[in-house]
């Protein structure tokens, strides 16, 4: 049970601050993530083996009740036998009820020993879980760093690549274009409207020519 509890200290002892301090942890983030992704096989294997630690302790509990329960029953045939005077039956019957109180003992301690190491193992098994819990809240606490960080490099980059009078004469720029597009638009309105005045002028003699020529006839 010792080299059990030794082979989960990596969990259980690990400090964070000495996993980012290391000089060659040059991605904290993806460092934190591969750590906790240790983290959690390693937890989910001592769940498996604090199962097994369970099922064992019932075992040894049945054993027990199985062990009192025969001792019970040969303590009371030990008796009978010596009532009846039975020389062979006094001799098995005593070795047994012997055998079940050396077994009923050993269950006892063995039990007791198992009750406190399952309290230990369970105990350690929710620190595990809990130092799980705090290294994704502080792997959130640093993505949301790194996006910050991210972001104001990029703004950064943005307004240092061009100074005040660059974005006035862009701004001048911007406006310059906006009254061509806007003359354009109008230009083209106006055209539009002497062509319809030329096509209605043309029109308009046709008709008078031809209302000429009804009155004459």
């Amino acid at each position: 049970m010792v080299g059990l509890l030794k082979r989960f200290r990596y969990t259980l002892e690990a400090d964070l601050h000495q996993l980012f301090d290391k000089k060659e942890s040059k991605n904290p983030i993806a460092m934190l993530n591969q750590y906790i992704r240790e983290a959690e096989k390693q937890t989910e294997q001592t769940g498996k083996l604090l199962m097994r630690q369970a099922q064992l302790k019932e075992q040894l509990q049945s054993e027990l009740k199985e062990t009192t329960a025969m001792l019970e029953k040969r303590t009371k045939q030990l008796e009978l036998a010596q009532q009846s005077n039975e020389t062979d039956l006094v001799a098995f019957a005593t070795q047994e009820v012997e055998t079940y109180n050396t077994r009923q003992f050993t269950l006892l301690n063995s039990l007791e020993q198992s009750d406190k190491e399952f309290v230990e193992l369970e105990q350690k098994f929710e620190t595990m879980k809990h130092k799980i819990k705090d290294m994704k809240v502080r792997q959130l606490q640093l993505m949301g760093k790194e996006n910050v960080t991210r972001a104001h490099h990029k703004m950064d980059g943005v307004l240092k690549s061009k100074d005040e009078s660059e974005f006035d004469d862009l701004s001048s720029y911007i406006e310059t274009l906006a009254d061509k597009i806007e003359q354009d638009y109008d230009r083209t309105q106006l055209e539009a409207r002497l062509a319809s005045l030329e096509k209605t002028n043309q029109v308009q003699p046709s008709i008078e020519l031809k209302k000429e020529e009804s009155e004459a006839k």
